[in-house]
């Protein structure tokens, strides 16, 4: 019987360390961890909780071993932090389920990922980094533009704010955000069309679309898309339409182009975004995308095409188990 170590972020760790909520956002909640625990249970694997990078290292050190471990965690700061966990494993050689920690890092730093994926020729929208305020004197993008944290993901640091008209709304905005979140700030071309989230499983040429997801509106949405706001209240004020017509199977292309383009594997999401000719846009790659079962976009859009919960995270693993076959033979690091 596969032994599974489960390694992830607590959010309420975090929040009993004084982190604000949206400092949080990206861990995982109590209840998150608890379903997906039990669904791999439900598909017949041993699970045994880790915890974070820290529990990780003292499990390590012990003596613990897996035969493979899935883990989700995001860790705290810097381009590197969902890298962490994966060089450790990496180190170890123990078998991990999700993408390894070169793949992390360049999808961590957005516009890394924006260069690789248009060196692939996948459509995505101009930018710039900007580090400093001073790097705005050389700004030369069309307005409006939208401005964002380079480095953060569950909409942290998107707000109304995010959509700028002129330079100097430009400025206040990368000020706000390079005080707040001490990284650099991403300005790209703001893209008008529809929001487009793409659920991928599998790595390589192996990997297939599940279902592509367009993301609307409700009353009583915040401006800017989906912003901190705005997802964690998806319930009230967003609404998720499987889509499956011409623009779906455009949006399927792009996303595997640019999954394939930056080494991604097992299964996440690609969120794109289309122009004003309707041409889909790569904006970034989730890698370890959410799996909360009803508040999570992967799960959402899984279920939405006929997959449930329990057989969405019995594929995930089987696609890691698939691709680790041929590499590691998986009786080779069970331990204590």
């Amino acid at each position: 019987m596969i032994r599974i170590g489960f390694t992830y972020d607590l959010r309420d760790d975090y929040l009993a360390q004084g982190f604000s909520l949206e400092q949080a956002a990206e861990f995982d909640t109590r209840e998150t961890v608890n379903y997906i625990h039990e669904a791999l249970e439900a598909n017949g694997y041993v699970v045994e909780r880790i915890g974070g990078v820290k529990a990780l290292v003292q499990a390590l050190a012990s003596g613990k071993r897996w035969d493979l471990v899935f883990n989700i965690c995001e860790g705290v700061r810097g381009v590197g932090r969902e890298a962490q966990v994966p060089c450790l494993l990496e180190a170890y050689g123990i078998p991990m389920v999700f993408s390894p920690s070169d793949t992390m890092v360049v999808t961590m730093d957005k516009s890394l990922a924006k260069l690789v994926v248009r060196e692939a020729g996948v459509p995505t929208a101009g930018f710039r980094v900007i580090r400093q305020v001073e790097d705005l004197e050389r700004f030369d993008l069309a307005f409006p533009v939208f401005a964002k944290p380079l480095a953060e993901g569950t909409g942290k640091g998107i707000s109304a704010n995010s959509w700028v008209s002129d330079l100097a709304e430009l400025k206040q905005t990368c000020l706000s955000l390079l005080t707040e979140f001490h990284q650099p700030v991403l300005v790209e071309t703001y893209l008008a069309g529809r929001d487009l989230t793409v659920g991928i499983i599998g790595s390589g040429e192996s990997a297939r679309v599940i279902g592509v997801l367009e993301t609307l509106s409700k009353e009583g949405a915040e401006a800017g898309g989906q912003g901190f706001y705005n997802k964690e209240n998806c319930e009230e004020v967003l609404e998720y339409v499987l889509i499956e017509d011409d623009l779906a199977d455009h949006a399927a292309r792009v996303a595997l182009d640019s999954w394939r383009a930056l080494g991604c594997l097992d299964a996440g999401r690609v969120d794109l975004r289309c122009d004003h000719a309707g041409i889909p846009h790569f904006l970034e790659v989730n890698p370890l995308a959410g799996l909360h079962p009803y508040h999570s976009d992967l799960p959402i859009l899984a279920a939405k095409a006929g997959l449930s919960y329990h057989q969405l995270m019995g594929n995930i693993v089987k696609e890691a188990l698939t691709r680790l076959s041929a590499q590691i033979p998986l009786d080779c690091c069970s331990g204590s």
